[in-house]
């Protein structure tokens, strides 16, 4: 992330712009479309047990130990010992590796719709090995380039973010009301219940999914101390970007529900139908393939700034001694090479589940929810954490606190996002009736083994790790405990904070 100047401070607007532009992604858009109008109301659930207590949380957070190396993994270590910080960044890494071959389809879908014949494109698009080959092509592509350095990608983003989000985004909006004004037939019911029915229970997990498209807020903390007077600022951005993100969600969602029958969405497929039935009521299907590069752009520009973040955290812990030193090889220009090509291996073996899932839709939806529930016991980790925090490092120097005195706004706000996490994360395991996904038992293996072993791992590593893994050139700073009781950064004994 590109230095800002001292002197520089961003704006309140600036900020949530710049947090709206992290989450917002169009790709989740048809799993909430399902809903019509009761999506509206787990869009807005989801914001305020999740969006917004993530934003504050991580802003308190990124500012404690803003001069700190290790992100999520300084924070819950500081919280819980150094075994629970390593699960923290582990699972931030993996929840990113398999979200690549979920991104990377609904790029492949893009391209597919690139096409002038509907018909061929639609086939194309639902062809499993089209797609897997797809995914593989352009996810290597990026890896090879990260590996090359990443000096140019940060204009790529940005590029990408404006031409593959935000703009298409606007535009769908548009034209869905273009579209009623001009007296299309709406395939929404508006008249429907903004309330979900809740006793069909197993509805509820592709709402879960929607805490995933508000993943990643926490990034945004790392700005806490840019912004001119930040306890009341960084609040006033946050809501502002939250408000921006559902206004785009929810509207988005709906623009896609009037074009398009709920019996006819498709996860993978009806963000480009919709925009395709839209310029056809325009007389304008020449935009088509535009919108179709535009969005496929926008995918791959996002995959190639990710396929380097998270894994140059993990593999700045690995340095400080957590993993061998296989994973800490870099070649000439620095880049950790042996954990990108370890990174890649794990991303074409899940795309290889195309094999045995039924359709590219089911691989799709299972991969998103482990993605769901891996990334969800992060932050469980963090909004516990926080708290405990309060009681561990009672003197710490906050420049960002939520509420002036006492923990209770903390306990409400850490409660808020914890207890809404501890809800996504069960219901995500629950099959979801709208889409076939083949065997039952298949889902649930596919979810429970996966994240047993993906979340068993680090504490095998932890256990096995050893003196000599710790990298000469490592600059990571010991923990407070460690420091409060004159134990040495290498001690592996210390595993549990004391509270001060």
């Amino acid at each position: 992330m590109a230095n800002i100047n001292k002197t520089v401070k961003l704006g309140v607007f600036t900020l949530a712009i710049m947090n709206v532009t992290a989450v917002v992604s169009l790709r989740g858009l048809p799993a909430e479309a399902v809903y019509g109008l009761s999506s509206a109301f787990y869009y807005l659930f989801a914001a305020i047990v999740f969006l917004i207590p993530t934003s504050l949380v991580a802003a308190e957070l990124a500012a404690m130990f803003q001069d700190k190396q290790g992100g999520v993994f300084r924070w819950v270590g500081e919280a819980y010992g150094k075994k629970w910080g390593f699960l923290a960044i582990w699972v931030q890494w993996i929840e990113s590796t398999i979200w690549y071959p979920t991104v990377l389809t609904f790029g492949a879908v893009s391209i597919a719709f690139i096409g002038m014949n509907d018909a061929h494109d639609m086939v194309l698009a639902s062809n499993k090995m089209y797609t897997l080959a797809v995914v593989l092509i352009i996810y290597w592509l990026a890896t090879f380039i990260s590996l090359k350095g990443l000096s140019w990608v940060g204009k790529v983003a940005k590029v990408g973010g404006i031409v593959g989000t935000i703009l298409p985004a606007a535009l769908l909006i548009i034209l869905g009301i273009v579209y009623l004004s001009m007296g299309g037939h709406s395939n929404m019911d508006f008249s429907g219940n903004f309330f979900p029915d809740f006793s069909k229970f197993d509805n509820l997990v592709l709402a879960s999914s929607i805490f995933l498209f508000y993943a990643g807020m926490e990034m945004g903390g790392i700005h806490v101390k840019d912004v001119e007077n930040p306890s009341k600022n960084y609040p006033k951005a946050v809501f502002i970007g939250a408000l921006i993100t559902v206004v785009i969600f929810v509207l988005g969602t709906f623009a896609l529900g009037v074009i398009i029958p709920e019996k006819d969405i498709n996860l993978t497929q009806s963000l480009l139908v919709g925009f395709d039935n839209y310029f056809k009521f325009i007389h304008a299907s020449w935009l088509s393939p535009i919108i179709a590069i535009a969005l496929a752009f926008g995918v791959l520009a996002g995959v190639l700034t990710w396929v380097a973040g998270p894994s140059k955290g993990i593999f700045t812990v690995g340095k400080a001694g957590y993993l061998p030193p296989f994973f800490q090889k870099t070649n000439k220009i620095g880049v950790q090479k042996n954990i990108l090509l370890v990174q890649g291996c794990a991303v074409t073996l899940l795309s290889l589940l195309f094999v045995v899932m039924p359709s590219v839709q089911s691989f799709y939806q299972i991969l998103s929810q482990l993605t769901v529930i891996l990334y969800l016991v992060m932050y469980l980790l963090m909004f516990s954490g926080a708290i405990a925090l309060r009681y561990r490092m009672k003197k710490a120097n906050r420049p960002f606190r939520i509420g002036k005195h006492g923990n209770g706004l903390m306990w409400f706000i850490g409660g808020l996002g914890f207890c809404g996490s501890l809800l996504a994360f069960i219901l995500s395991f629950i099959p979801p009736s709208q889409i076939a996904v083949g065997s039952n038992a298949v889902w649930f293996t596919v979810l429970i083994i996966g994240a047993i072993i993906v979340i068993a791992a680090p504490f095998v590593i932890y256990a096995s790790k050893k003196p000599s893994w710790v990298s000469k050139d490592t600059e990571f700073e010991p923990f407070h405990w460690e420091t409060n009781n004159n134990t040495a950064v290498t001690d592996t004994t210390a595993e549990t904070p004391k509270a001060e």
